[in-house]
């Protein structure tokens, strides 16, 4: 599955809705997303799993790259 990690760059940080930051992260479920996230220094606010339709539209906005951790 993929899913869309909303997040803030500093896990030090009150989360703003302007700075909030997303990636794409494949794994089988949420908690395996959170996990391979849990070296970087960040404050996720939201894990999303996408569907095939919002994975779609999420390619054709030209932003989707699926991290490699």
């Amino acid at each position: 599955m993929i899913f869309k990690v909303l997040y803030q760059a500093s896990s030090k940080e009150v989360p703003v809705r302007e700075r909030t930051e997303s990636l794409y992260v494949e794994a089988a479920s949420i908690r395996e997303a959170r996990s391979k996230l849990s070296d970087r220094n960040i404050n996720i606010e939201y894990i999303q799993v996408l569907d095939e339709a919002h994975l779609e539209y999420e390619k054709r906005t030209g932003n989707f790259e699926v991290e490699n951790v």
